[in-house]
């Protein structure tokens, strides 16, 4: 049985027990949970200690390694320019088929009142997103060994890319000794993320059987419409993907799936493209795509790339003000979509960060704030499928980006 196919049941497993254990009752059933749920983090935490040393580690054999001095600003151009077209398609494809699918809901205007009484405390949240300046200004970290302990990973990001970037102007000899070190630690990384990855089904069945025995049917029927549009907008964008990678990617159908299968299970159980990035390269290894290309392209792609949020976020936003009666005109729609697409770039790492950066939109277009804690109400179920969405994006910006390579060396 491949290691995918153990995801996937571990996946099933756990939603099924869960489910079912959240419709069962006893005081030692009841304390099922609390053992269960620790295999689950410390899984996680398992993946979350080898992304920091192999992001830099990728980061600088890459830039400083690998990669000549016009190939890496052409990379680098094409990385940023297919990254804002992919937004801008996700944006148009949202603004065309969000709102008519929410027309179709008959709401009633009073059930408003009672999700924002059951969402109040969320919503007082908003007033916690950092100021605009200060995630400017912390984009240069002031201590990158502060940063890599509190997982900033953009600030970590820039400061390794000029750290490797500076290796390349200084004496080829003392320029080595560095790259062979963080060359053995990139190896050292990728043998010990494949231990982890061996308990992948353990980890994940611990994860989701938590989460579907406290949320147990909940999770299927809360807010049920706008809960199966967004999920369906977001299914059928991670699905245009396919198409997309093997036409202009050239790459099998049957190879790209087999290899975002198990990324697309531990983003859906994690809810994070950063914990996925190891499986994410995994996943690129297997596709057969250029080690140095992805080592520049998927470290940026995990911190920038939001694929699915401006889908998700959009959305959401539209619910909002069809679950208030506030009609929204063809332009206040494209200003919505368009803002969102652009905030995608910038999402704070606090708890539904991406969530919290559009109350400046809500404000300028007259939209209530309070309706940001309804969206965060439901959106553990939302980010499953975002998350998803997002992994699947990533590995397919590798393998556009990788295409010409690919098919020189054919």
């Amino acid at each position: 049985m491949t290691l995918s196919t153990r995801i996937l049941l571990g996946l099933s497993l756990g939603l099924a027990t869960g489910i079912l254990h959240s419709g069962l009752d006893g005081r030692l059933l009841n304390s099922l949970p609390l053992f269960i749920e620790p295999i689950g983090s410390l899984w996680v935490n398992a993946i979350r200690m080898t992304v920091v040393p192999l992001i830099m580690a990728l980061l600088v054999t890459s830039i400083a390694g690998q990669l000549e001095g016009g190939m890496l600003a052409k990379l680098g151009a094409r990385t940023m320019g297919l990254f804002v077209m992919l937004i801008a398609g996700v944006c148009l494809y949202t603004l065309m088929l969000a709102p008519p699918l929410l027309s179709l809901l008959n709401i009633d205007q009073s059930i408003a009142a009672d999700l924002l009484a059951r969402t109040q405390s969320a919503a007082v949240a908003t007033e916690e997103l950092p100021a605009f300046q200060d995630w400017l200004v912390d984009l240069i970290p002031s201590n990158p060994f502060q940063a890599a302990a509190d997982t900033a990973l953009l600030p970590l990001l820039i400061f390794t890319a000029l750290f490797a970037c500076a290796l390349r102007k200084i004496d080829k000899d003392k320029a080595g000794v560095i790259l062979q070190f963080f060359a053995a630690i990139r190896d050292a990384m990728l043998v010990l993320i494949g231990w982890v990855m061996q308990l992948a089904p353990l980890g994940i069945f611990a994860l989701v059987f938590s989460l579907a025995a406290e949320m147990g049917l909940s999770a299927i029927t809360a807010l049920a419409s706008f809960i199966m549009i967004v999920c369906g907008l977001l299914v059928v964008a991670t699905l245009l993907l396919y198409p997309t990678v093997v036409v202009l990617g050239r790459v099998p159908l049957r190879d790209f799936i087999r290899a975002v299968a198990s990324v697309q299970v531990i983003g859906f159980s994690t809810r994070s493209s950063l914990v996925s990035l190891p499986a994410i390269f995994a996943a690129t290894e297997a596709l057969g795509l250029s080690r140095k290309v992805a080592g520049l392209v998927l470290p940026v792609a995990v911190t920038l790339f939001k694929f699915a949020s401006p889908i998700a976020r959009t959305t959401g936003t539209y619910f909002v003000a069809t679950l208030y009666g506030i009609e929204l005109g063809p332009a206040e729609l494209v200003i919505i979509a368009l803002a969102i697409g652009l905030l995608s770039f910038y999402s704070p790492g606090i708890p539904s960060g991406g969530l919290l950066i559009m109350s400046p939109v809500y404000i300028s277009l007259g939209l209530p704030v309070e309706g940001i804690g309804i969206l965060i109400a439901v959106d553990l179920i939302v980010d499953m499928f975002l998350a998803a969405a997002n992994v699947t994006a990533n590995v397919a910006v590798a393998v556009l980006l990788t295409r010409d390579d690919r098919l020189a060396a054919d």
